[in-house]
């Protein structure tokens, strides 16, 4: 059966929280999110998930965290199909992928873009959905996925997000990455902050944001 795709793919969704909105077409209020940040875990300092979450409290969005380790694939399901849109945060993406295998939830995803879900990814929560995670390597410490057979995406996408493009921070890794995947099987799209794509169907679409605040208060 064909996926029906409708996602909003951010390199940090706080910096492109107005045209999350805009590309629903639904007001805030009305939209419920399941909040996934598992990929955080990792880290002691989660300070770009509550920016996330703060820009979408901002707008209005009405969220539920949910974490996905430790759950079985057809619990997680009755836990997320009832919300209208799923976001997956930032974090590392191995550790990421290896929570989301363990669960089910690659498969689960899959099953609630059907319905008609949207999907929202930040940072590793974009890169995850496309073919392979080889190209963030550098990127992300794959050590924190160590049960991983291979590095294989979701596969909802053709193309692999680079998140954080003109971060001095990752400069010279951006360079390598680029060269070595100029003439891969895959796409390998990089995104800055204020960036992202919009994909419905098999269509997709790389939108540059006019935003200027990270988090803009609801009115």
């Amino acid at each position: 059966m064909k996926i029906y795709n409708k996602l909003f793919l951010a390199s940090f969704t706080a910096y492109v929280v107005d045209d999350l909105v805009k590309f629903i077409n639904i007001l805030p209020k009305k939209v419920s999110i399941a909040f996934i940040s598992t990929a955080a875990d990792p880290y002691q300092d989660k300070w770009f998930v509550e920016k996330d979450k703060e820009a979408l409290l901002n707008k209005g969005f009405k969220i539920t965290d949910v974490d996905i380790k430790n759950k079985k694939e057809k619990v997680l399901y009755k836990l997320l199909v009832n919300f209208d849109l799923i976001f997956v945060s930032g974090g590392n993406a191995f550790y990421l992928l290896e929570k989301s295998l363990e669960s089910g939830f690659d498969k689960v995803i899959k099953k609630l873009l059907r319905k008609g879900l949207i999907y929202v990814g930040s940072s590793a929560g974009s890169a995850i959905v496309g073919p392979s995670l080889e190209a963030v390597i550098t990127l992300d410490d794959p050590k924190l996925g160590p049960n991983l057979k291979n590095y294989n995406g979701f596969g909802i996408v053709d193309f692999t997000i680079l998140p954080h493009y003109g971060d001095p921070k990752y400069e010279g890794r951006y360079k390598k990455i680029v060269g070595d995947f100029t003439n891969s099987k895959y796409k390998v799209i990089p995104l800055t902050n204020q960036q992202a794509i919009q994909v419905v169907g098999d269509d997709y679409k790389i939108i540059e944001s006019k935003q200027t605040s990270t988090a803009v208060l609801v009115q």
